[in-house]
């Protein structure tokens, strides 16, 4: 169904299938997410598991997404990555709690939610942040400065102004698909 190189569990498909269900179920009273319809949630699905073509995942244990909203990518990316223990940071009381929902529904053990924005947290060692849609570049890399070391990846999905929000980084690999550019950075200078 989708173009995606990377081996995903057993149990991918048949938990995206009770996901996508809860969602638009969700979604007609609490509006939480654009993707009115199956196909507009597999595409925001297909785009959040997209990276892990190019992600080292093997290196990764534990992960922070900030501003999962109805979960992209965070949630999706935790059940894609059983092995890899994420925190999902929401700041929105509507979506924590279908966050919360999801993650009860799913059974997911690799996942923890918090209804905080990112910066009023004490910072944990993470070897994964991801982003999608929350803020300019450089504001996320200041907003989650204090979780980032030189061995922590950065991805952050970005749109077409990615070029200008990068000028002055460094280490910053682009990946693009159509409209949609992966941002993915290690050893970010976070001065």
């Amino acid at each position: 169904m989708m173009n995606t190189h990377y081996d995903l569990p057993q149990s991918f498909w048949s938990n995206v299938e009770i996901l996508i269900e809860l969602l638009l179920k969700y979604n007609l009273t609490h509006n939480i997410s654009g993707a009115k319809t199956k196909e507009a949630v597999l595409k925001n699905i297909d785009d959040s598991i997209y990276p892990l073509q190019f992600l080292h995942v093997n290196e990764l244990k534990h992960a922070i997404d900030i501003g999962t909203g109805a979960g992209f990518p965070g949630l999706l990316l935790a059940l894609a990555l059983p092995q890899v223990h994420f925190t999902l940071f929401e700041p929105i009381a509507k979506k924590s709690a279908f966050l919360h929902l999801a993650k009860t529904t799913l059974e997911l053990k690799n996942v923890d939610i918090s209804t905080n924005r990112v910066e009023k947290v004490v910072p944990f060692n993470v070897d994964l942040i991801s982003s999608r849609a929350v803020t300019n570049t450089k504001m996320l890399i200041k907003l989650c400065k204090n979780f980032i070391t030189p061995d922590t990846t950065l991805l952050f999905y970005k749109g077409e102004l990615v070029e200008e929000e990068i000028k002055g980084l460094r280490n910053c690999q682009v990946y693009q698909r159509d409209k949609r550019h992966y941002l993915v950075m290690k050893d970010v200078d976070v001065a």
